[in-house]
């Protein structure tokens, strides 16, 4: 696919995908969704880690509501089956880490993309905002999975219904994103970030997110034999032997991704 709407740029095991539409906040169309929805999917069999960044001052502002006759007509059902179902599902099953950079606001939609990766770090400038309500609609794009798996029952209703900005420091605080950087320090601080993942056991990090995401709709006995299921396909990898080994050596491990 030839992209308009975003790039992706890979080096190093990092394959960074940046949203491009700075005039519009990033704003999510047809297109975008269509692009995110192919880069992750092909970055994801290449690289060791995916990065979702936004280009300009937005991360993304959520569905692109500027062609009133577009909005008008729209078929919110068959939008979000069609459209944002495959979007979500490819960064949510991407088999390496996905890391959301939020480099500013992340709004509706787009704070729920954010949402959707498996590690969320965010500049100290950046905001969440569920702004659904204030166009009469309920938080979608995994808003209402999302949110009260990170935040609690609590504050996800909150932040659903007054619809207001939340701080990168306040998410932080609340358990809704793992990490906040100073601005000055954000882009370095990300980038080492991803580098550390890049540099991991990519075998393991795909059977931690498989565990975690599975942990919800498991009872105990059930989550502890899928526990056992994974760690042993994590004791057949290299990367577990050469991790035991780099210990009894007193090294760092040079893992492979196998």
């Amino acid at each position: 696919m030839q992209y308009e709407t975003l790039s992706l740029e890979q080096a190093d095991g990092i394959a960074v995908i940046t949203l491009r539409r700075p005039d519009v906040l990033n704003a999510l169309d047809t297109r975008m969704r269509a692009e995110i929805t192919h880069a992750v999917g092909n970055a994801g069999k290449a690289a060791r880690v995916v990065v979702l960044t936004g280009e300009g001052h937005a991360f993304c502002s959520g569905q692109d509501l500027g062609d009133r006759a577009s909005v008008a007509g729209i078929n919110l059902e068959r939008t979000l089956r069609d459209e944002y179902i495959p979007m979500l599902m490819a960064v949510v099953e991407c088999p390496v880490p996905v890391l959301a950079a939020v480099n500013g606001t992340a709004a509706g939609a787009g704070a729920n993309l954010a949402l959707a990766a498996d590690v969320v770090i965010a500049c100290e400038s950046a905001g969440f905002i569920q702004a659904f309500t204030r166009i009469g609609l309920i938080p979608d794009a995994g808003g209402t999975h999302f949110l009260p798996r990170r935040i609690g029952m609590a504050k996800a209703m909150g932040a659903a219904l007054f619809a207001d900005r939340i701080s990168a420091r306040q998410a932080s605080d609340w358990g809704m994103i793992w990490e906040v950087f100073p601005d000055a320090e954000f882009a370095g601080g990300w980038r080492t970030r991803a580098a550390h993942l890049a540099q991991g056991p990519t075998q393991a990090y795909a059977r931690v997110k498989r565990a975690l995401r599975a942990s919800p709709g498991n009872s105990l006995s059930e989550h502890l034999f899928l526990e056992g299921q994974l760690q042993g396909q994590c004791g057949r990898t290299r990367d577990f032997q050469e991790g035991v080994m780099a210990m009894l050596e007193q090294r760092p491990p040079r893992f492979e991704g196998r």
